[in-house]
């Protein structure tokens, strides 16, 4: 019976082989006959035979790759997948990694793309399979599953003999984790893009604080959903003092979050070791690692990377995590490009400070130099005609006094709205005045005949918070030290050598014949000294000269030096 005799795959060409042949075959064996060594394959990946008997200019080498696929010696142990597919895209052979993938059995014969779910073609080929086909070339695509597993797919045409490919071999490479990665770090981008990306409208109607606020709620919220962080301490780096001050902390311990910390390699734990190495730092056992200082209660790993900003550490940010090594390379590299983005967020922040703290200052000093000289105009004109009625007309006095106090008024309401428009502690430190508490309330008198420089005294004085008027020739400053004596007086003069209508020494002489008279400064270029008016001035108590041109802080430290050293002065 044919059951009792031996299988035998018969291999022959298209044309069938030697008729004789086969039928003695037939005749002494059961015999399964196929057209080529392609579909001997799939014959053989499904049926057990005694033997093969091939037709062939080629047996030796046929036999010994079917030999091999069958005894599943060398693509069932690559890592990839590798099908064998006709010309309808049918299975005619697979190795054991794709049926892994389909959890299926019985797949020679399906269609390709049905054991696969009907992915969706990605491409950058969306048709792979006719391209390779008709093109005689490979060609390549991704694809992507209903279970949101990622394929890698290559296929390459297989030749027999002369003939047109009629078959593909498919390599099938899972990219699920690559892919997902990249999405994860796209996503964790864009998010940390987001951070501080605030509409000029928002802008306009956030204070600093608002602004901090919202980028604290936006970094935990992008931590929690894209790193799946619970435990997040982010400290920002303070460069005076190199402390570590805390910015967010959520899951920490209070004692712990308000632990001093500073940027040091020692004693200051992970967090102090990271800022000051700028070097990302992977605790797999909290309990057994040296630098650890306890964070989060019951942690047992934890995740600490830099936050720099323009190659420098800014910052640190830490995660933490009650599992002992929680954290791999993968988290590592999530959390320093979240990290970076972080900082460059916080810089944003910054600049958005700096800029609305110097866009308005700008605004004050523009208005201030508008109006500082003509208030001086006004102040000036006052006082000369109160010297023209002094003894005359009470009535023209008071309301002369009226319009004085009046106009120093509106300069000292400027001031104080811009004060009020860029507090120090809402400007960066670069554009912070250095502090002078001397010459805070003190009032200066700057008499000179040039604009420019009754001008800049209002700009580099006020900064410190002076109080300045100025007086074009030397009777309008003897007539304004004269009528502010009411509000305390001038605590120092500054006035030019060479005035239109006297010299320096000249009103020095006048300015002694008042009562708690001013101490007055001249000021000269070099080696231009008519009537040798500075020796004589030196001689009568002169307390300084500035030379011309003198530099900010030479006029900043006279005035100090003059209003310290004079007993006459309180400070207002």
């Amino acid at each position: 019976m044919s059951g009792q005799q031996p299988r035998i795959l018969l291999i022959t060409d298209a044309a069938g082989g030697d008729t004789k042949l086969c039928q003695f075959l037939r005749d002494n064996y059961e015999v399964v006959q196929t057209d080529g060594p392609l579909s001997a394959l799939a014959t053989l990946e499904g049926e057990n035979f005694a033997g093969i008997y091939v037709m062939s200019g080629h047996a030796s080498q046929l036999i010994e790759v079917t030999r091999q696929v069958q005894k599943q010696r060398i693509l069932e142990c690559i890592p990839d997948g590798v099908v064998l597919l006709d010309s309808e895209n049918k299975i005619v052979w697979h190795n054991d990694r794709v049926r892994q993938w389909c959890e299926e059995d019985q797949l020679v014969g399906k269609n390709f793309y049905d054991v696969l779910s009907s992915p969706e073609i990605l491409g950058p080929d969306f048709c792979p399979f006719h391209t390779a086909m008709s093109s005689d070339c490979p060609s390549s695509s991704t694809l992507r599953t209903g279970d949101n597993l990622y394929f890698q797919i290559h296929a390459a045409p297989v030749y027999e003999k002369d003939d047109s490919p009629s078959h593909l071999i498919v390599t099938i490479r899972d990219i699920t984790e690559d892919r997902l990665q990249q999405q994860k770090l796209a996503a964790i981008h864009k998010a940390g893009l987001e951070l501080a990306n605030l509409k000029p409208e928002e802008l306009m109607n956030m204070s600093v604080e608002e602004r901090i606020v919202l980028l604290k709620s936006n970094i935990l919220h992008y931590t929690g959903e894209l790193l799946h962080y619970d435990v997040v301490e982010i400290r920002l780096l303070d460069n005076q003092t190199n402390k570590l001050e805390p910015l967010v902390s959520v899951g920490i311990d209070a004692e712990a979050a308000s632990r001093e910390l500073y940027a040091l390699p020692q004693n200051n734990g992970v967090t102090g070791f990271v800022a000051a190495t700028g070097k990302s730092y992977l605790c797999e056992n909290t309990r057994e690692d040296p630098l650890y200082m306890s964070g989060a209660e019951g942690a047992n790993s934890s995740l600490t990377v830099p936050l720099i900003l323009h190659d420098e550490v800014i910052g640190t940010f830490n995660v933490e995590s009650p599992e002992a090594c929680a954290f791999n390379e993968s988290d590592l590299q999530f959390l320093e490009i979240f990290g970076r983005d972080v900082a460059r967020a916080l810089g944003t922040l910054e600049l958005l400070v700096a800029e609305k703290a110097s866009t308005a200052a700008e605004s004050v000093e523009a208005i201030h130099t508008a109006v500082a000289l003509p208030i001086d105009d006004i102040l000036n004109e006052a006082v000369n005609v109160m010297e023209r009625y002094i003894g005359h007309e009470p009535e023209v006095i008071q309301r002369l006094e009226k319009i004085l106090l009046a106009a120093r008024d509106v300069k000292q309401v400027i001031q104080k709205v811009g004060q009020t428009m860029t507090p120090s502690e809402a400007v960066p430190h670069a554009l912070q005045a250095e502090p002078r508490p001397l010459l805070v309330g003190r009032r200066v008198l700057v008499a000179d005949a040039d604009d420019s420089v009754r001008s800049a005294a209002h700009a580099f004085l006020e900064r410190y918070q002076c109080s300045v008027e100025t007086a074009h020739d030397g009777a309008e400053t003897l007539y304004m030290v004269r009528n502010i004596s009411a509000l305390g007086g001038y605590d120092v003069v500054i006035a030019d050598i060479r005035l239109p209508d006297m010299n320096g020494y000249e009103l020095m002489q006048k300015l002694s014949e008042l009562p708690d008279a001013p101490p007055l400064v001249l000021m000269t270029g070099f080696g231009y000294d008519p009537g040798h008016s500075i020796v004589k001035a030196r001689q009568a108590g002169l307390k300084a000269v500035l030379y011309k041109p003198f530099r900010l802080d030479q006029l900043l430290e006279t005035v100090e030096r003059i209003v310290s050293s004079n007993p006459a002065v309180t400070q207002s």
